[in-house]
């Protein structure tokens, strides 16, 4: 999750090819388009030596990064008008099973040190944005584990722990992705002095990808943005939602969930 400073970094490694891709197809000639080792050089790599795609979402190998890119330079010609949009995996939708979803475990590492509390509770008021929406999920805070917080812990599902990086506010994972890479990274002052994005919303948003959602303006109607085709649509489009960036057309300033969103995790997950 990144704020204006995505006008410079645009995305991320996926304006890279932003600039030579409409969507959802090639709008330039194959001359134009970056090779794999210059996408691959202008990519943003973490601490952790996971690629940073799309603003907030990591890629684990440089293989699947390669995959990532191949995905956006074969963008398909499909067109779609619906949906908040779940992310898609060999076609079948990127969800938890609905045991794994009543059971969302996760700690809060005491790395945070005085900023521990305040991402405490955005994590809280975050998780509850999408609780109440679907009873159908339930994200559950096992401070036990906080002192020993990482993705090693086996205890928890997932965990949340700081980074010093400015190149973005916060970062998730899909429930697809490999053990490991099951954390929400987040640089705590920028998530405490975002202007209208609120720490409560910005980390619903990481939690909408953490349930398997993916950006909202990847799809045709946002008409910039465009990340790439592995993707199935749930409701309307919304350009006002929650995992929509106000930057990409979005036409939220509080990056607020919306009826529609609301409308998508039920349409998921069920009521």
């Amino acid at each position: 999750m990144q704020r204006s400073r995505l006008g410079q970094l645009a995305l991320a490694s996926a304006a890279v090819l932003a600039a030579t891709l409409a969507t959802p197809a090639i709008a330039a000639t194959d001359s134009d388009i970056p090779s794999f080792s210059e996408f691959q050089s202008q990519t943003f790599r973490d601490t952790d030596k996971q690629y940073i795609v799309n603003g907030d979402e990591p890629v684990s190998t440089t293989g699947d990064l390669k995959a990532f890119y191949d995905s956006m330079v074969e963008g398909s010609e499909k067109a779609i008008e619906e949906g908040l949009v779940v992310n898609t995996v060999g076609g079948a939708d990127d969800k938890w099973s609905a045991s794994q979803a009543m059971n969302l475990t996760y700690c809060v590492s005491t790395k945070f040190g005085s900023q521990y509390t305040n991402v405490v509770n955005a994590m809280a008021a975050g998780a509850g944005q999408w609780e109440a929406a679907s009873s159908k999920v339930e994200f559950t805070h096992l401070s036990a584990n906080d002192s020993k917080c990482t993705v090693r812990n086996n205890a928890v599902l997932f965990s949340v722990e700081p980074t010093s990086t400015t190149s973005y506010i916060a970062r998730a994972f899909f429930p697809s992705s490999p053990d490991r890479s099951r954390n929400v990274l987040v640089n705590a002052p920028s998530l405490m002095n975002s202007g209208s994005w609120t720490p409560s919303n910005i980390m619903a948003h990481e939690l909408g990808h953490a349930l398997g959602f993916r950006h909202e303006h990847t799809r045709p109607e946002a008409g910039t943005c465009f990340e790439d085709n592995n993707w199935r649509p749930l409701t309307p489009y919304d350009s006002s939602s929650i995992m929509h960036y106000p930057q990409c057309n979005g036409t939220s300033s509080n990056l607020s969930m919306t009826a529609t969103d609301r409308q998508g995790i039920v349409a998921l997950y069920g009521a």
